[in-house]
């Protein structure tokens, strides 16, 4: 049984390996090429779009993985069916459920390489990414749109309840600073009562970075504005020259916060950046704080599942071993194969934008294709098995 386990192990390895480094190879040069139209833009050189295309490796291969290890799987299989070695084996005891439990372990090993690359290195990827275009970006800053982005919080101040503070983000630079900050903090009846306006902020966390419950924020160059009184202003109180707006301009102040960081930094970057446990803690920061969050727990979701993606396909390839090469037509059906296999990836990036669209349950929108497509392909091989 090692004998038949290495022999169906290296052979599916060597070919979904090859299959991998085609894709890489061609989308590197693919990237390179586009890459190309921006060199002397603001002192962009060959080497950084060499860079660029480095980085841009990791969310290739999160994303083609799974239809290497597909036709890598095809092509090994349908090899050793068509040279009649897994005939051989078949007669020599490999039953179907053995064969299905050699795979199935290829598939875990597979999905957990995509939970190791999907959770560590994707993340780092995209965000060097994203802080290496920002070098060379006209704005100078990673582009948050033209509204920025919004953070929610909420505040327990003595003896005046719960004040609602919305944080406005106009840009981010590549030193991790961000740009343009605006701080707006309502009462308990939802009247403006202060508003800070920064040029510069950095944000520090209080305590570890990775398990920080708040932050001070080093607000550079600020204008702060107080409103003293809500009542309205009539003409005696014009005449005796009430104030009711306090405003201060100082050069630097520091705003503390129970905004985490890791919510700061997952508000201003896109959630493929973000790990599973970072999508997770940004989800409770949205539901806590009234925000909408299912864009981001769509996002979650598939990336929960994204590694059940491999044994999907492992799973779909599996047929192949069963089919008769001497029945014909063995090049169409590997193209056939292929063609589901392609089909699947691209409902599975669909459904996640339908999910959205139509209010589904975030799980089921990452689910679903997953589950479709293996009970598919489980029936073809219980039908191939049994009937062929």
């Amino acid at each position: 049984m090692n004998t038949v386990r290495r022999l169906i192990f290296t052979t599916m390895v060597t070919h979904v390996g090859f299959v991998t480094l085609a894709f890489s190879a061609l989308f590197f040069f693919i990237d390179f090429v586009e890459e190309l139209q921006d060199l002397g833009h603001r002192g962009y050189s060959v080497m950084n779009a060499i860079w660029t295309c480095i980085f841009l490796q990791g969310a290739h291969f999160y994303d083609l993985f799974p239809i290497a290890l597909l036709i890598g799987g095809i092509l090994a299989l349908a090899r050793m069916a068509q040279t009649s070695e897994f005939t051989i084996l078949r007669t020599g005891g490999l039953g179907p459920g053995r064969a299905l439990s050699l795979l199935g372990v290829l598939g875990i090993l597979a999905a957990l390489l995509m939970v190791v690359v999907g959770n560590w290195y994707v993340p780092w990827s995209e965000q060097q990414l994203a802080l290496h275009r920002a070098k060379f970006s006209s704005r100078q800053g990673l582009n948050l749109g033209h509204g920025g982005t919004w953070l929610r919080e909420r505040r327990e101040v003595t003896g005046k309840g719960f004040h609602n503070i919305t944080v406005n983000v106009g840009s981010a630079n590549s030193q991790g600073e961000f740009g343009l900050v605006r701080i707006f903090e309502f009462d308990t009846q939802g009247r403006l009562i202060r508003r800070v306006a920064a040029e510069r902020a950095e944000v520090e966390a209080l305590g570890d970075a990775t398990t920080a419950t708040g932050s001070v924020w080093h607000l550079k160059q600020v204008t702060d504005t107080r409103w003293l009184s809500h009542e309205m202003v009539g003409e005696q109180a014009v005449l005796d020259g009430s104030k009711i707006i306090a405003e201060t301009h100082p050069a630097q102040m520091d705003w503390q916060s129970s905004l985490t960081p890791l919510v700061v930094s997952a508000s201003v970057l896109p959630p493929e950046t973000m790990s599973t446990l970072a999508l997770w803690r940004y989800t409770q920061h949205l539901a806590t704080n009234a925000q909408a969050a299912q864009r981001y727990e769509i996002e979650f979701w598939k990336k929960t599942f994204y590694p059940l993606v491999c044994m999907v396909m492992v799973a779909l390839a599996l047929p192949f071993a069963y089919l008769h090469a001497r029945s014909g037509g063995m090049s169409l059906k590997i193209f056939g194969g292929i063609m589901l296999g392609i089909s699947f990836v691209l409902i599975n990036h669909i459904s996640s934008h339908l999910g959205l669209l139509h209010q589904w349950q975030p799980w089921l929108a990452a689910a679903a294709p997953s589950i479709a497509y293996l009970l598919l392909s489980l029936s073809a091989f219980v039908w191939l098995v049994r009937y062929r």
